[in-house]
């Protein structure tokens, strides 16, 4: 057998690889390519053969965790397993329309806002500084395609802060697709002048930090209400518009 032997093509966007590697490996999982209780490839080996980069391929390993197809272990590899348990039903692939995306939002304002309070109450020092790590990254890449990744990550940090892992599964299932910009210029959209837009943005997370560093659950909570529904409403107000003019 030789495992992810098809040659490499091109793909349709960046934001995609991952998703796309996740279909395939599934597939041949499903197969019988790669069999219950084998060993995966490395990293390296699935990067040569698909060309995508280390961060795509972990990425994708990491959704097929989530997914419950493969578990893996520390220093030795990432193993099919021999009972696939079952996992989420959200495919992040199917989260297109704009439709779509204000409802993934929705689901967002019930799972984050608790998660903010929880990661006020409990983030440790260590994962305080994840957390402004990620800011920083996002705040210095606002005007780059990469922002969306730093802007997933400080969203991820927080999910890891409450210390209940079925938020970080959630969250790591889901990806750097619970991002609108993702898939959608949200600036565009809500007739707002890019800089404006990213400041507001830098803003709001800005204002979530602080009350998770001061440990105010209730700010924390409030704050990431008020970010999450932000850009909710910009967005149905966008659909709203599209739709009248089709009318």
């Amino acid at each position: 057998m030789e495992p992810i032997n098809t040659p490499p093509r091109a793909r349709r966007k960046q934001r995609s690889l991952a998703q796309e590697l996740v279909s395939e490996l599934s597939q041949q999982i499903s197969d019988g390519v790669f069999k219950r209780g084998e060993k995966l490839p490395t990293e390296s080996a699935i990067m040569e053969a698909q060309g995508v980069s280390r961060t795509v391929v972990r990425e994708a390993i990491s959704r097929l965790q989530a997914a419950g197809l493969v578990e893996t272990r520390h220093g030795i590899g990432t193993f099919v397993l021999d009972t696939p348990t079952p996992g989420f039903r959200i495919d992040p692939a199917t989260v297109v329309t704009l439709r779509e995306v204000i409802a993934l939002l929705e689901l967002r304002i019930s799972l984050e806002v608790e998660s903010a309070g929880l990661a006020a109450a409990r983030r440790t020092p260590e994962q305080l500084a994840a957390m402004r790590a990620a800011l920083d990254s996002f705040l210095r890449a606002a005007h780059r395609s990469d922002a969306v990744s730093s802007d997933f990550q400080f969203h991820l940090q927080i999910a890891i802060a409450t210390g209940n892992r079925y938020f970080t599964d959630i969250m790591t299932h889901l990806g750097t697709s619970i991002i609108p910009r993702t898939r959608l210029n949200s600036a565009r959209l809500a007739h707002d002048d890019e800089k404006h837009y990213l400041a507001r943005l830098s803003r709001e997370h800005e204002d979530i930090y602080e009350a998770i560093a001061r440990q105010d659950a209730d700010a924390a909570r409030a704050a990431m209400r008020l970010h999450l529904t932000n850009s909710r409403e910009r967005l149905r107000q966008a659909h709203e518009e599209a739709e009248q003019q089709q009318a």
